[in-house]
């Protein structure tokens, strides 16, 4: 059973170990130069933005990045922007990591994730659903 849900990710459905791979080395990167303030955009080295995660297009040409401002220090969307705006900046900076051919283009999106965990923390504080979750599984849905 257990090698059943680890195939689920390996399969053509989800992302390649390189996907993953280069995802994970565009994020930290990006990590660093905001953490570092590394761009020349005081506008946007005065935000503190948390890079969530970073998923590749299969051909590693199209980085979409899921970014989320610390603490609601602005908007989302002026840090898109801000970030949008050092695209070419931010790129150089990937491509100097990274051993690829081309660097990829970087998309911005907000990071939902946030929003999800406040979603998720909220509903098994719901006492109804505690109290499902606590019931056996009747039919084990795993196998279809």
């Amino acid at each position: 059973m257990g090698t059943m849900s680890k195939n689920r990710f390996s399969s053509g459905d989800g992302p390649s170990q390189r996907q993953l791979r280069v995802g994970e080395l565009i994020r930290r990167t990006l990590s660093d130069v905001l953490n570092r303030a590394d761009i020349h955009d005081p506008e946007l080295n005065r935000m503190s933005i948390t890079v969530g995660e970073v998923r590749c297009s299969p051909d590693l040409k199209v980085a979409t990045v899921y970014v989320m401002p610390l603490m609601g220090s602005v908007k989302v969307e002026e840090a898109i922007a801000a970030l949008a705006r050092n695209k070419h900046e931010l790129r150089r900076h990937v491509s100097a990591q990274l051993t690829l051919k081309y660097a990829p283009d970087l998309r911005f999106r907000p990071d939902g994730t946030f929003d999800q965990l406040d979603e998720t923390r909220r509903l098994f504080a719901d006492e109804k659903v505690r109290r499902d979750l606590d019931q056996p599984e009747a039919d084990d849905e795993d196998d279809a």
